[in-house]
């Protein structure tokens, strides 16, 4: 679906990168930090890692999941991983969980998608709510306050077929860049907390 925008409405955020190129982790970590404010928002960041471990181009958010969850950071939340994945038979009730757990919760949802063959190996962070499942048919909720996507492979007929039979290797990579710019932003919030935390506890010489 096309939307159009008024003059006077400003367009969503929107950001892409290609993960192969330099500094990706790197870049995506910045624009997390610019957009996800914890200081300014002050709301709990909690990422939905949306998809299955049962076919391949879909387990890039189970992935994802599982990487950040290995490295326990202090200020994301993760549903969805490979051994505990959210998909379309308990998404839902994932949301309904979050809702219950954290006031107003800052959510980001990340899922794998199909797209034109110069999009294969791009990902896309974009304010607005993500909608699972649209490229194969399912009606799903929506999800997020934010979204981030990766083009794992090409669209045309019969995308799950064309999901079970995308190759790890690019959705691997392509959930590394993703789990990896989430660390590194989370790292920059702790430095950024611990700093504020010695500043205003610094002892006063007389």
């Amino acid at each position: 679906m096309n939307f159009r925008f008024h003059s006077h409405e400003p367009k969503p955020y929107s950001f892409f990168l290609e993960h192969s190129e330099p500094f990706a982790k790197e870049r995506l970590a910045e624009q997390f930090l610019e957009q996800l404010d914890t200081e300014e928002l002050e709301r709990p960041i909690v990422l939905v890692c949306i998809g299955s471990d049962r076919s391949t181009g879909d387990s890039l958010g189970p992935l994802v999941g599982t990487f950040l969850e290995s490295h326990h950071p202090n200020h994301i939340h993760v549903y969805g991983t490979l051994s505990k994945p959210v998909h379309a038979l308990n998404l839902a009730e994932t949301m309904e969980q979050i809702e219950a757990s954290f006031e107003r919760p800052l959510v980001i949802a990340i899922d794998a998608c199909l797209g034109r063959l110069s999009s294969v190996g791009f990902v896309f962070f974009s304010e607005g709510s993500l909608a699972p499942g649209a490229g194969v048919q399912k009606e799903l909720p929506a999800v997020g306050d934010y979204n981030i996507k990766a083009v794992v492979n090409v669209s045309g007929f019969m995308e799950m077929m064309i999901l079970q039979n995308t190759r790890l290797h690019l959705v691997y990579e392509l959930a590394q860049l993703v789990a990896n710019s989430f660390i590194s932003f989370d790292r920059k919030l702790t430095a950024r907390t611990t700093s504020r935390t010695t500043i205003e506890f610094t002892p006063r010489t007389i």
